[in-house]
């Protein structure tokens, strides 16, 4: 396991998103799976079983940011289609390994499209993956349903004349392979599970995420952002620039708390009795299960060795 600096540390919460912003509603009664949020200039965002699904729609093939779970894979394609200008899918972002974002994968990869996502993505979906806490077992993904062009850092690409920047949140907020997809002409940033609005997040210790992650998380995705983005997280509402501040300082606060608690010699037991989230809890909802979570997952960081 790594071993980083302070400054390397990366978090998320929530609050709603009264941005201001011109939100689609739909003219009439639609199935609760399905509800758009927003669509600025070429960037579409909607809500399919509970997933956000961001799609660039471009006369030379729409972009999709996360394929949800193979089970909405029809539902997100016929979605796609009907993208003013779009054609067929040609490029689709994986923003992490699990299977609530790489349900199109298998589809797509067949059709010769384009996946992109972190190296650490790819070679998690090559391997079997158990998670020690509940047993769940997650079997690799064939080849075909792979990501087939990867980066380390960050990166650019071209889709119908509008430039997509793309990165590797490489504090590891949720897993090792977070990516995030900025769209700089619509402002648009989508950051996967990188982010939470949605309660507490759900941080997958086992493959690389940690608290001091979720830190140093936001502050790269800050870096990225200005006052005026929409901040399209992988569940729940919509957030801005100032709402990914707030949940920067609260983040900040129960993670030196956390630490703190490690050094101490504390375990995790201890740390949910020392009550580390006490004044968040009101808003973000019961907290034991997250701090359990999160204090685990700095052994790997701060007491590799233990």
């Amino acid at each position: 396991m790594r071993s980083l600096s302070r400054r390397d540390f990366c978090g998320a919460v929530t609050v709603s998103a009264a941005l201001g912003l011109p939100v689609l509603r739909p003219r009439v009664a639609r199935a609760q799976s399905q509800r758009d949020l927003i669509r600025r200039g070429d960037v579409h965002v909607r809500t399919i079983s509970g997933r956000n699904v961001v799609a660039l729609a471009a006369a030379d093939g729409a972009l999709l940011v996360d394929g949800g779970p193979a089970s909405e894979a029809a539902a997100i394609l016929d979605w796609a289609s009907t993208l003013p200008s779009a054609g067929t899918v040609r490029t689709l972002f994986n923003t992490c390994w699990h299977p609530e974002h790489t349900g199109l994968n298998a589809t797509l990869g067949e059709a010769g499209a384009t996946i992109i996502a972190h190296e650490n993505t790819r070679l998690w979906l090559t391997a079997e993956v158990t998670w020690p806490w509940n047993g769940q077992r997650f079997s690799p993904l064939p080849e075909v349903a792979r990501p087939n062009k990867t980066f380390y850092h960050r990166e650019q690409l071209s889709v119908g004349g509008e430039q997509v920047e793309y990165g590797h949140v490489r504090a590891c907020p949720h897993t090792d392979g977070d990516a995030y997809v900025f769209f700089p002409k619509a402002n648009v940033l989508a950051v996967g599970d990188a982010v939470s609005s949605q309660g507490w997040p759900f941080i997958d210790w086992w493959t690389g995420g940690w608290i001091g992650g979720i830190v140093g998380g936001l502050e790269t995705l800050l870096s990225v952002a200005n006052a005026e983005t929409l901040i399209v997280p992988g569940r729940g509402p919509l957030l801005s620039y100032a709402e990914l501040k707030a949940q920067h300082q609260m983040y900040d606060v129960i993670y030196e708390r956390l630490a703190t608690l490690l050094y101490s010699g504390r375990g995790p037991d201890e740390a949910v009795a020392a009550l580390p989230t006490q004044e968040f809890d009101a808003k973000m909802g019961q907290s034991d299960e997250f701090v359990r979570v999160a204090f685990r997952s700095l052994w790997g960081y701060l007491a590799p060795d233990a």
